[in-house]
């Protein structure tokens, strides 16, 4: 995804487990065991409480309005990433 290593573990260390809630070990367990988006967030320990503050369109939708809540918890990762990758900061990705 990322070519930078910097890119790739701020993805990991920041954008998931800020999301999701898992912890490092956890986070790498899960990806380890490829599993697919609905068990990885079915399994997250929690969703961050600021996940409301995450606004923007994704493939021309807002995902503030994605009905299918497994599908707006994809998006929302989608929507970090994309920030990350455009090289927007990581305050401003995390909604500090």
């Amino acid at each position: 995804m990322f070519k930078k290593p910097k890119r790739k573990a701020e993805l990991k260390q920041k954008l998931m487990i800020w999301l999701t809630g898992y912890d490092e070990k956890m986070l790498q367990e899960q990806l380890n065991k490829e599993v697919d988006f609905e068990t990885f967030f079915n399994q997250a320990p929690h969703i961050n409480d600021n996940v409301s503050l995450i606004k923007g369109k994704i493939c021309g939708y807002r995902v503030e309005a994605v009905e299918d809540k497994l599908m707006q918890k994809i998006r929302y990762l989608d929507l970090l990433v994309d920030e990350l990758s455009g090289g927007k900061g990581m305050d401003k990705i995390l909604r500090k």
